[in-house]
């Protein structure tokens, strides 16, 4: 199937990045469920919320893709899911996010069609220009900067490879990889359309306020460069 050619991505809006909260596993969380994370980062303001359950159970994973996308629906709040688009497909998820080790980006894309959100993980130019020919939406590019939350991350790119991918395509970049607060604004400036975090709201004592400050941070920070 990869040799197929990908379907044309979707034409409608192309999501709102800029706040996008990826939920962890209880040893990242403080025992908190995936759906807990996703409600409070959504009465935070995230504005996109990923489902990720690399080792889980393919029904508990379609089981929290379902309450959490319905609780994205309410809001208006974009879903995705991590690498596993027969349950992103199954549970009605706005669309699935794929990396290195996951289903190649046009066989993905063959299968979600062309109305579902499609994110693709990269780190270079190449990379990136390679899953804008795949289809992709957007791409999360990183790590940033250094982080323990992913084993599979790699080395810290920094700002300025974000910088260099947004200029070399059409797509809106999302940076990942050991984003806080003290330095989301610094991503968003480099020309990231948005953050994508895990412990920064997960590992908070209380998520919806670290969700607040961290999408308060983007809007000042993509407002200075607007």
């Amino acid at each position: 199937m990869s040799g197929a050619p990908a379907p044309a991505p979707p034409t409608a809006a192309r999501g709102d990045w800029r706040v996008y909260v990826i939920t962890a596993g209880p040893e990242q969380a403080r025992g908190r469920s995936h759906v807990a994370i996703a409600d409070a980062a959504i009465r935070g303001g995230a504005t996109a919320i990923q489902l990720r359950m690399k080792d889980a159970p393919a029904r508990a994973v379609f089981d929290a893709a379902r309450a959490i996308g319905e609780r994205c629906r309410e809001a208006g709040v974009t879903f995705v899911v991590n690498d596993r688009v027969d349950v992103a497909l199954a549970s009605g998820a706005d669309g699935v996010h794929v990396g290195s080790d996951d289903l190649p980006a046009e066989d993905a894309r063959a299968l979600l069609g062309a109305s579902l959100f499609l994110g693709v993980s990269t780190a270079t130019i190449d990379e990136a220009r390679s899953a804008a020919r795949a289809g992709a939406d957007y791409l999360g590019v990183g790590a940033v900067y250094a982080t323990a939350t992913k084993a599979d991350a790699g080395a810290a790119v920094g700002p300025a490879r974000i910088a260099e991918i947004a200029a070399s395509c059409d797509l809106p970049v999302v940076g990942i990889g050991g984003i806080t607060l003290d330095n989301a604004a610094a991503v968003i400036r480099a020309g990231a359309a948005g953050v994508a975090v895990i412990t920064a709201v997960t590992a908070a004592d209380d998520m919806i306020d670290a969700t607040r400050r961290l999408r308060e941070a983007v809007d000042r920070a993509r407002g200075a460069t607007s």
